[in-house]
């Protein structure tokens, strides 16, 4: 054991007294679910007979991207289980709108243990997983630590390993190694990645593709859909999709030099956290506006119609002309890209998007988005040079669509992969040789 795992085990451990205050307030604001407190605890194990995989996806993002995985590996294995965990309830919902249909009696979900390690002991032995999948950046210690000292063959999928992160994991070099060695298969969302993860420690890391690029379009109900399009009607759309503080009042200002031009322009805003609702109405106040999550539609008058919502994303895609992803304009490093990519709708980007550079930079390379700064003027004249010009729009959307079908296969092939590091794999199963060699697994912990 290192010393850092050291350290955060003596740490984690510590803190473990005060965990269950820290999580009954998290429900008291819609961040955990109160009956479910236990899950975060390893409790409520529920394990289904035969083989079971576990998957960890933190958040919304990496839980959209594993679907498609979910559906290819339950193909590929008739008598496998899945047992998902996520660590928000946000994730939790999207999972249960967007499970594939016939996976409803092979899937379970639970929230992820917290990193514990008495915590993540009881939920291994609960479960008793026949293998563990983490997707994106999920390096917790204990957890890492607990399933290796037990043999389980260990994933870690579409890895995302940022500069950013590079540079903190180089202040615990020694554990960086410790855990990332563990890993059986590897697979990196871009070459860069892939770099900075066998500088880490990683063994051989394999750059099959990038899930979210296989994902589907983002679903839209069709009954709202209808009901919104029939309140726009021709009116031209401006779409701010998931923004950030700070980038709605640059928004408002682009409305106003655009709307002279653009006789009925609607702008719509997408906070990326819907409870900035009724602050960003109030902030906004001097344009006509109406907030969907207090059950408005946009009127005639509306300028600016206010979508803080959760999960329709999908549906605002589909009415806009022209869309900017947020959390590029601020520092903030910007959301999905692909997803407006997958639905026709043309992209244009801030300068902040260090949170999607391989997408951004294919994107950008293929002449499927358009670069802007932060400022009002120059995000309105982009925005103009689509609304003015069909064409220019659909070609855009034809180059952002090109740029992800590459990825199509790669759920089938990554499942394969996975199976094949289970115990008992084999031609039942169409499994695909696993590509990276088996690292040494760190040595159990101590309890």
């Amino acid at each position: 054991m290192t010393a850092g795992l050291a350290l955060w085990r003596l740490a984690t451990t510590a803190a473990a007294p005060l965990l269950p205050l820290h999580l009954r307030r998290r429900a008291r604001i819609g961040k955990e679910v109160a009956a479910r407190l236990e899950e975060r605890r390893g409790e409520g194990a529920a394990r289904p007979p035969g083989r079971l995989l576990w998957l960890h996806a933190a958040s919304v993002g990496e839980t959209l991207s594993v679907v498609p995985l979910l559906e290819a590996l339950a193909a590929r294995a008739p008598d496998l289980s899945l047992l998902v965990t996520t660590g928000t309830v946000t994730a939790a919902g999207m999972l249960a709108q967007r499970l594939p249909d016939g996976l409803g009696g092979r899937l379970l979900h639970r929230f992820v243990p917290l990193d514990v390690p008495g915590w993540v002991a009881r939920f291994l032995d609960g479960w008793r997983p026949d293998g563990v999948v983490l997707v994106e950046s999920e390096l917790w210690p204990n957890l890492i630590a607990e399933a290796a000292g037990r043999d389980l063959p260990l994933a870690l999928v579409n890895a995302r390993f940022s500069a950013r992160s590079a540079r903190r994991w180089r202040l615990a070099p020694g554990l960086a190694r410790h855990l990332l060695g563990a890993f059986r298969l590897v697979t990196a969302q871009s070459a860069a990645d892939a770099a900075r993860l066998q500088a880490a420690g990683a063994a051989a890391v394999l750059t099959p593709g990038n899930l979210k690029d296989a994902a589907p379009p983002l679903p839209a109900d069709p009954a709202a859909l209808a009901t919104l399009r029939d309140a726009i009607g021709a009116r031209p759309v401006l779409l701010a999709a998931s923004t950030q503080p700070g980038e709605e009042a640059i928004l408002a200002a682009a409305h106003r030099l655009l709307a002279p031009a653009h006789p009925g322009l609607l702008t719509i805003i997408v906070p990326r956290h819907p409870g900035r609702g009724p602050a960003l109405a109030a902030e906004l106040a001097a344009l006509p506006l109406a907030r969907r999550g207090a059950g408005a539609r946009p009127g005639p008058d509306t300028a600016l119609y206010i979508a803080d919502t959760l999960g329709e994303l999908g549906l605002f895609y589909r009415l806009a002309h022209v869309c900017l992803v947020g959390g590029s304009l601020v520092p903030h490093g910007g959301q999905n890209p692909r997803e407006p990519a997958r639905l026709g709708c043309p992209i244009l980007l801030g300068p902040h998007t260090w949170n999607f550079e391989e997408p951004v930079a294919r994107l950008l390379a293929a002449g499927g988005a358009v670069r802007v700064a932060p400022d009002p003027a120059v995000l309105a004249a982009a925005a103009a040079a689509v609304l003015s010009d069909p064409d220019r729009g659909r070609a855009l959307a034809r180059a952002a669509a090109a740029s992800l079908a590459a990825e199509a296969g790669l759920p089938d092939r990554l499942a394969g992969m996975l199976i094949g590091l289970l115990p008992g794999a084999g031609p039942a199963d169409g499994a695909a040789p696993a590509l990276a060699g088996p690292a040494e697994a760190p040595r159990p912990p101590g309890r």
